[in-house]
């Protein structure tokens, strides 16, 4: 029987380059994103496997609803990915530029967690995927929002685990932590083994398959996420 998955944030990127990998491997696609135009871009490359759903995750009256009407059109769901996300360098403390930040990765990415987890739930079986960050792991002065909300996600998700287990229900949930990915959320000078969509995406499905709980991509970015933790505060404050 086909599978069936949503990716929010499917307009560019890891969510677009995903999505794909998902058709080539048999999954019936509900696309989700604020850009509707590119959304039919991606459609028009199968358009029996891709189903539309034009969503802005900081409208959350409208983020359920329209979950629901995707997985009628699909018939049925198996996986979430959360893959839409917003950060920006600011030092200056422009307070919209937090708020948008955490509207999207806080308050967007919590309420169709929690969607897809209580859908998951009543079916007994789903795999529920957010696409967090190594950015998560410490804090930033450049982009103080950013790193504060992508640590919320890894945690959130944490306990959502820890929910699935305890209650004994068949529902995984997945970390995706990717170092930095030639997209549009690479900024900054100085970039380093930055990686391509391609590459990210391919490992991404590989561990969604495995139903891994965190996954680091590409694998050599697991070094970094080491040693920053391990970096004392009094010297990481200096950085």
């Amino acid at each position: 029987m086909m599978k069936k998955a949503i990716i929010i944030g499917a307009t560019s990127g890891i969510g677009q380059g995903l999505a794909r990998i998902l058709v080539d491997n048999g999954y019936k696609v509900g696309i989700t994103g604020r850009r509707t135009e590119l959304l039919e871009e991606l459609k028009s490359e199968n358009p029996n496997s891709y189903f539309i759903k034009t969503i802005d995750v900081r409208d959350s009256k409208s983020v359920v609803k329209k979950l629901e009407e995707l997985t009628v059109e699909l018939g049925g769901l198996d996986l979430t990915v959360i893959s839409s996300g917003t950060g920006n360098m600011n030092e200056n403390l422009d307070f919209d530029v937090e708020k948008r930040t955490i509207d999207t990765n806080v308050l967007g990415f919590t309420c169709v967690a929690d969607w897809s987890y209580n859908y998951f739930e009543k079916q007994k079986s789903g795999h529920l995927v957010g696409i967090s960050s190594i950015a998560g792991l410490r804090g930033s002065r450049q982009a103080p929002s950013y790193y504060a909300t992508k640590a919320y996600q890894i945690n959130y998700l944490e306990g959502l685990r820890q929910k699935a287990t305890k209650q004994g229900q068949h529902i995984f949930v997945t970390d995706i932590r990717p170092g930095l990915v030639n997209t549009e959320m690479a900024k900054g000078e100085g970039l380093f083994w930055v990686m391509s969509v391609e590459k990210t995406t391919q490992q991404i499905y590989e561990g969604i398959k495995m139903k891994k709980k965190i996954v680091y991509v590409t694998k050599r970015w697991l070094l970094i996420a080491l040693i920053l933790k391990r970096i004392p505060g009094p010297i990481y404050d200096r950085m």
